[in-house]
């Protein structure tokens, strides 16, 4: 519940919702980086004459320049405040995806790629963490709930404008776009945006590094929820990495069509992290006992894409179970998010670092396997979501144990 020395008790439904936006504006330049170029990886591939896995290693630069940034970003916030790292990593982000546009090779496209990781690296995790030093609790989940609903809007909205201007210019347009909203947020920021730690509370919080991971890592809770985190993006990242081949190249859809299947499918995020967050914002679910569910459900629906695929039912065998998988997706990113940063308000800035960090370095460095086998069908992705899902069961039972949990008293 709240308490008087939540900050964000102060402030008016107007100052609130000016967070919302701009904060939520923030966390969705992580995903506008990964997802708007997502429709041109087919074009890539053929102006550079490399291999799909080649391409898929440009994805995989961006996650590991969000892993490295996030590590350095996190606790660097918690010891020199929020602002000032949102802002150099926007213009990082900036500077970088100029590069990208000007990239005359794959080798050099794929670096400026991992400098626009790191650049935007800062926005999700010092949000997460400038949310969690304005409120706790459920108003915690409130906050973080209506954040996620403007965030993801992105992963719908950012492969259909991709697509969309792949229909009048090539591939280097999207990277100047993604200058352009780079621009914009950085500037929204240092308008719309205080400071959410004060001088004298880093003061207080100003613990050694190492005590802060040690804090950390010590919680059975939080190093549940950070293995689970890594394993559910390993296995969203499979099919982000995955389906600009298997549904344009197999499949035969355009970038246009591949554009609105990808809203389509970001539209089961949005439903799943809405629905787990009221659930948990009304106090009727345990964030531990959705991730239950959505485990159970991933590895369901994962196993029913690689055997539909196997079975010959085509498109639709594998774009219903996909949609439900996703689905499931959402429901687990709020419910990660909770069990890693409720009890970790003093070093939630560390916290929110090192859950992002494994998101991106895990399936950065895992996804790029299924690359090597090929995109003639779904069983390579199916694999690798089938795998990630059954390990974050079992370390869900094994480490966070669900009866033994409660974050929302």
């Amino acid at each position: 519940m709240s308490t008087p020395h939540n900050l964000g008790d102060s402030l008016s439904s107007r100052q609130k919702l000016t967070y919302i936006l701009v904060l939520g504006a923030l966390t969705a330049l992580g995903p506008f980086t990964i997802d708007m170029y997502l429709p041109a990886l087919p074009a890539i591939q053929q102006q550079f004459a490399v291999s799909e896995a080649d391409v898929q290693l440009t994805l995989t630069g961006t996650m590991i320049g969000f892993a490295i940034g996030q590590l350095l970003v996190g606790p660097l916030s918690d010891k020199i405040g929020r602002k000032v790292p949102l802002v150099v990593s926007a213009f990082l982000h900036i500077g970088a995806s100029v590069g990208a546009a000007l990239a005359p090779s794959i080798v050099l496209l794929g670096i400026f790629r991992v400098a626009m990781g790191f650049g935007a690296a800062a926005s999700g995790v010092v949000a997460q963490a400038m949310v969690r030093d304005l409120f706790g609790g459920r108003p915690l989940v409130k906050m973080l709930s209506r954040m996620a609903l403007v965030n993801g809007l992105a992963p719908v909205i950012a492969p259909v404008l991709g697509s969309q201007l792949l229909a009048f210019m090539d591939w280097h347009g999207i990277f100047w776009a993604l200058a352009g909203y780079g621009a914009f947020v950085s500037i929204a920021v240092s308008i719309f945006i205080v400071e959410t730690l004060p001088r004298e509370k880093r003061q207080e919080t100003r613990k050694p590094l190492l005590q802060r991971y040690r804090s950390l890592f010590t919680d059975r809770v939080y190093v549940g929820a950070l293995i689970m985190a890594g394993l559910n993006f390993t296995g969203l990242f499979a099919y982000l990495s995955t389906s600009p081949f298997l549904f344009q190249d197999v499949y035969h859809m355009s970038a246009q069509g591949y554009g609105l299947l990808f809203a389509v499918n970001s539209v089961g995020v949005i439903i799943g992290v809405q629905t787990a967050s009221r659930l948990m914002h009304l106090g009727l679910v345990q964030p531990q006992w959705i991730l239950a569910g959505t485990t159970a459900a991933q590895i369901t629906f994962s196993i029913l894409i690689i055997i539909f695929d196997v079975a010959g039912f085509g498109f639709w065998g594998v774009a219903i179970p996909l949609w439900f998988y996703i689905a499931s997706c959402g429901f687990t990113f709020p419910s990660v998010q909770i069990l890693a940063l409720a009890q970790h308000g003093e070093e939630a800035g560390t916290a929110a670092s090192l859950v992002g960090a494994v998101n991106f370095g895990v399936a950065g460095l895992l996804s790029p396997i299924i690359g090597l086998f090929g995109i003639t069908n779904a069983v390579p992705m199916g694999g690798m979501i089938l795998l990630a899902a059954t390990g974050s069961c079992i370390v869900l039972w094994t480490i966070v144990r669900p009866p033994k949990v409660d974050v929302l008293a």
